[in-house]
């Protein structure tokens, strides 16, 4: 099988490689009753910012040190979390899913490879009428929408807004747009062009849109929130950009962090938290693990709906051949993309059960 793989931190396109393994994993028992792992051929799978965040690491951190002894090779990790595939084989006490079912699996990590051994419990069913394409894209952002808007709930504590949102353009961002029309959350989003504005403006008509490149953003942002100002920022750029926008904060207001799109750092004490009472949050989609299984069953079943009925917002910005990565990472560092771009794998007559479809 093939992986793509990194045994140090570093640019994607200098410390990536392509590597045959001579034989594939094997799904085994689990931790416990009722708890097997099923193989799964990946056929999609994203890239994502955070993928390459962990090939990279974040600006001002160290790279990560391997825990192999100095005379021994450097460990090889597969970047990845999502993706969807077919169900090669399972594991003893393994009822579902069946070989041969399309699934979707996270969090899953190494796949930007052919194959991935993952407990049956997260392999989640693609349903009926869910293209290839969609399916790898129905957990990842999906999920973090879910946990936005549950910060959002809390940060709120009932009141209706303004709400500033960072990166309205991307993948998330247009979630979150989609929700707050079905909501009725006041809304306001941040583009970094002139051009993105138009295209979020085109598909959220009701919404306020302005592009940072305009030198008096910071004042649109204040004319359009009112005397109430921002309650609360939904952010995914960080480094520089974050204290401009907790300038824009009303006092009491919460700052949201789900992500690190942005380049430069801002000090914590910059921030004035104690003198204006606000509130920094983070949240990642690495955390949704701690939520109960019922908890998590429930935001499975709210990302295969959106699947479903919406898949226009799971929007996929191109795809390339696993080994074609360097090209899929150089295609999802454009900024003017719209949607994800998917590292492939075709499905060949040699794919045993898994070919069933």
């Amino acid at each position: 099988m093939r992986t793509v793989e990194h045994t140090r931190q570093g640019e994607a396109a200098q410390v990536l490689t392509l590597r045959e393994e001579p034989r594939r994993p094997a799904p085994g028992p689990g931790p416990g009753p009722g708890r097997g792992e099923v193989l799964v051929r990946l056929l999609v799978r994203p890239v994502h910012p955070g993928d390459l965040v962990g090939v990279e690491g974040m600006p001002g951190q160290p790279e990560l040190e391997s825990e192999q002894q100095p005379e021994q090779q450097p460990e090889a990790r597969i970047p990845g979390v999502e993706g969807m595939g077919v169900v090669e084989s399972v594991g003893t006490d393994v009822h579902a899913p069946r070989p041969g079912q399309r699934v979707a699996v996270f969090p899953a990590p190494g796949t930007w490879s052919d194959f991935v051994v993952v407990p049956a419990a997260l392999a989640v069913p693609v349903p009926d009428g869910v293209s290839d394409e969609t399916a790898a894209l129905m957990l990842v952002n999906p999920l973090t929408l879910r946990m936005l808007y549950r910060a959002l709930e809390d940060a709120l504590r009932g009141r209706k807004g303004p709400v500033l949102q960072t990166a309205a353009g991307s993948s998330v961002g247009r979630l979150v747009s989609a929700a707050a029309d079905r909501h009725g959350l006041e809304l306001i989003n941040l583009v970094r062009s002139t051009s993105g504005a138009e295209k979020v403006r085109t598909l959220h008509p009701s919404q306020p849109v302005i592009a940072t490149c305009d030198d008096d953003w910071q004042g649109q942002v204040r004319r359009h929130a009112g005397e109430r100002g921002v309650q609360v920022v939904l952010d995914s750029v960080g480094g520089a950009m974050t204290l401009e926008l907790s300038g824009l904060l009303a006092d009491g207001g919460t700052l949201v962090s789900y992500g690190q799109l942005g380049s430069g750092t801002t000090p914590l004490e910059a921030l004035r938290l104690v003198a204006r009472g606000l509130t920094v949050r983070g949240v990642s989609i690495l955390h949704w693990m701690n939520r109960t299984a019922e908890e998590r069953a429930q935001d499975v079943a709210f990302a295969q709906d959106l699947a479903q009925s919406s898949p226009d917002l799971l929007q996929v910005a191109g795809s390339y051949d696993l080994a074609d990565f360097k090209a899929a990472v150089e295609h999802a560092r454009r900024p003017a993309k719209s949607g994800t771009v998917l590292l492939t794998t075709p499905l060949t007559a040699d794919s045993g059960q898994g070919a069933a479809r």
